[in-house]
């Protein structure tokens, strides 16, 4: 076990402008975000798990969903998630953070492990991630960082453009930080498949794929491609979607 505690950090809320209430639909008969806290949990690297909701009455029914599967909750600023990630990890007295983004349900904990392994190893980076260019499918997002870059980012920005996409200062800022991203393995490199959930088209992509993986929850990254390759009908589902995450990212 590493010697520095190593927290994921969920970001989510009730209040999404396309999908409202996205967070705690039901897949396969378990809310969302009970998937991803349930993928986070395969992590081995991983020491706790604590969701950064808002503090508005709407995500009080996250904060009680959250407690009833024994994971921690922070309430913080709605708007404000560079400060909701830093109360978060704080609360939780991290050293390194790990931000496992709520729509992404499926994230897969290898690949969280072996993101955090190589940070851990180098010791050198304050910001490792898959998602400053987009190698991996979307929707298998981590990134990995030293609490200690992210409570000085908070210093340095108030521009409420960019605290609301969290991470987004020390990404921009590799003059300021030791950022680096990490591409995916040739069989891995699917920068076309959708896997997370902005729409009710991405709903029914992610549905399917936990209905074909029915009774498990250890299943790859690389079984997910396999079995889109071969529902090429269910994959056009949700390929036309706009990401707005595309504006910060190559």
């Amino acid at each position: 076990m590493s010697l520095q505690r190593v927290i994921a950090v969920v970001p989510v809320r009730m209040g999404s402008s396309r999908l409202p209430g996205k967070t705690l639909m039901p897949i396969a008969g378990k809310p969302m975000l009970g998937h991803l806290l349930d993928r986070l949990k395969l992590a081995e690297g991983i020491d706790a798990i604590v969701v950064a909701t808002p503090d508005s009455p709407d995500n009080d029914v996250v904060e009680a969903y959250t407690k009833s599967q024994n994971v921690s909750c922070f309430r913080g600023d709605e708007d404000d998630v560079l400060s909701r990630l830093l109360g978060a990890l704080e609360s939780e007295k991290a050293d390194v953070g790990v931000v496992a983004f709520g729509d992404a349900p499926l994230v897969d904990p290898k690949i969280i492990d072996e993101i955090i392994g190589r940070f851990l190893k180098d010791g050198g980076y304050d910001f490792l991630g898959n998602d400053l260019t987009t190698t991996y499918p979307p929707g298998m997002e981590v990134e990995v960082f030293k609490l200690s870059a992210l409570q000085d980012s908070d210093t340095r920005t108030q521009d409420p453009r960019i605290r609301e996409h969290g991470t987004l200062f020390i990404r921009q800022h590799p003059d300021l930080y030791t950022v680096q991203n990490v591409e995916a393995p040739a069989l891995l490199n699917r920068p076309e498949l959708e896997i997370e959930v902005d729409t009710n088209e991405d709903m029914d992509v992610i549905t399917a794929i936990v209905e074909h993986f029915s009774g498990r929850m250890d299943y790859s990254l690389a079984e997910i491609i396999s079995f889109l390759d071969a529902s090429p009908d269910l994959v056009e589902k949700n390929t036309h979607i706009e990401r707005r995450w595309r504006e910060f990212r190559a």
